[in-house]
């Protein structure tokens, strides 16, 4: 039995920008010139005024739970051996929230300090994960 190949994202324009970045392990964003908005996902012009001004930026990577589930069916046979898997709605403190999944913690709730992590999920593409503030472990 082979395993199965992971899904992965086509990545076109700013995307692309976005997982260049998360290859080197940055978790990026971008800000508006005109209005001073944040502005995530990465886009040609400010969802906030239309401005065309934006400056690409590096988060910290550090963010609370804004919400959260547990999947435990897998919606892909690559994620057959990684369920239960919880999925969460991270707030980061740069002002944006992301959609990630969440590894290394055994009790989540809303507000739990949070840190990126990145993982490579094969050579074109790495993607951000996020576990519990100060704690070493790395996701499955």
């Amino acid at each position: 039995m082979t395993t199965p190949l992971p899904p992965k994202p086509t990545p076109r324009g700013e995307e692309r920008v976005y997982f260049d970045a998360a290859a080197e392990n940055r978790l990026t964003y971008q800000t508006c010139d005109t209005c001073g908005s944040t502005v995530f996902y990465l886009r040609d012009v400010c969802p906030h005024c239309g401005g065309e001004s934006l400056r690409l930026r590096d988060s910290a990577g550090v963010g609370k739970v804004y919400s959260y589930t547990v999947q435990n069916r897998a919606s892909h046979p690559y994620f057959a051996d990684r369920t239960p898997m919880t999925l969460a709605l991270v707030d980061l403190e740069e002002g944006f929230r992301l959609l990630a999944d969440l590894t290394g913690a055994d009790d989540v709730e809303v507000g739990m300090p949070v840190e990126v992590v990145f993982r490579e999920l094969d050579e074109d593409v790495t993607l951000p994960h996020f576990r519990p503030r100060g704690r070493e472990e790395e996701p499955k």
